[in-house]
């Protein structure tokens, strides 16, 4: 996700709100935000799902819709998604 750099301040704010909420989520396994150490006002949220059922509720809950809303409105380009899917543990 790319931020309007005057925005960034508030939308640290709002996530440092909400990432409890997220993370309790029922499905939600880890949830951490990242900040590219390059491009500052680029962001990136990494998160594991029990299984993408879980992942899809979240999605079409109104925690996501609200914080979707109050995120989105911060964007300077458009925001990417990746859907990953574990091939080979290596533990």
């Amino acid at each position: 996700m790319g931020f309007d750099p005057d925005k960034i301040e508030t939308f640290l704010q709002n996530f440092e709100k909400r990432k409890t909420l997220i993370r309790n989520f029922d499905g939600c396994l880890f949830l951490e935000l990242y900040r590219d150490k390059n491009n500052t006002n680029l962001f990136f949220t990494y998160s594991y799902w029990k299984d993408e059922a879980a992942l899809e509720n979240y999605r079409n809950s109104p925690l996501f819709k609200e914080v979707w809303n109050d995120t989105k409105i911060y964007f300077n380009q458009k925001p990417e998604a990746w859907s990953v899917e574990k091939l080979v543990s290596i533990e």
